[in-house]
C-alpha cells in the first residue's frame, strides 16, 4: 500500500509522524460525522421522543442520553432539537410536563399514547422496519470502533517511544489484513 496518509503519517515520508496520524484521524472522523449526520431526518426527533416516553416518563437530558445509547453513539440529538420538540408535543397535548426537583419530567398523555401506539413500535434508531438490514450488522459500531482505534494510534504517535510507534504500526498493519480477510470469507 502506498502512502495514503497525509504529511507522512505513521513515520513514512516527511513530517512529524504524530501530526500525520492526527490529521488522518481527523479526516476519518470528518467522513464518519458526515455519513452519520445525514441519516437523521427532521421527524425522527419527534418519533424518538414519543417512543421513549411510551416506555416511561423522562426529562430532556435522559431523552438525549437514551437516543445516543440506543443508536450506538451514532446519533446524539442536540438540546436545540429535543427541547423545542418537547414543547411542540406539549402544545399539541401529546405530553405533559411535571416539575420535580427543578427538572421537568415529561410523560405521554392519553392522546400521546394513542399517537405513539399508532406510529408503531419502530423507533428511529432501530434497523429499518422491512428487516432488510437485520443481517448486515451494527453499522454505527464499525465507524465508532475505527475512530477509537485512530485515537489510540494518534496517542501512541504523540507520546510513544520510537519502539512503541514501530510496534503500533505493525499491529495496525496486521489488523488491516485481518479486517480485509473478513470480506474474503464466504
Amino acid at each position: 500500500m502506498g502512502n495514503s496518509f497525509p504529511n507522512g503519517a505513521f513515520g513514512t515520508g516527511t513530517g512529524n509522524a504524530a501530526d500525520g496520524i492526527w490529521q488522518a484521524m481527523e479526516q476519518f472522523r470528518a467522513r464518519f460525522e458526515k455519513k452519520v449526520g445525514s441519516r437523521v431526518g427532521k421527524g425522527d426527533v419527534r418519533a424518538a421522543v414519543l417512543a421513549l416516553l411510551a416506555e416511561r416518563p423522562m426529562h430532556g437530558y435522559q431523552i438525549i442520553h437514551e437516543i445516543e445509547e440506543r443508536s450506538g453513539g451514532s446519533w446524539k440529538p442536540s438540546p436545540g432539537s429535543v427541547y423545542p420538540t418537547l414543547q411542540l408535543l406539549a402544545d399539541e397535548g401529546l405530553i405533559a410536563a411535571e416539575e420535580s426537583n427543578g427538572r421537568k419530567t415529561y410523560a405521554l398523555t392519553d392522546a400521546g399514547r394513542a399517537v405513539a401506539a399508532s406510529a408503531g413500535a419502530t423507533a428511529p434508531w432501530a434497523s429499518d422496519s422491512t428487516g432488510a438490514d437485520d443481517d448486515k450488522g451494527d453499522f454505527a459500531a464499525l465507524p465508532k470502533a475505527g475512530f477509537e482505534l485512530a485515537q489510540a494510534a494518534a496517542q501512541v504517535g504523540r507520546t510513544g517511544t520510537p519502539e512503541q510507534v514501530k510496534q503500533a504500526v505493525a499491529e495496525l498493519e496486521d489488523a488491516r489484513r485481518r479486517i480485509y480477510s473478513i470480506l474474503a470469507q464466504n
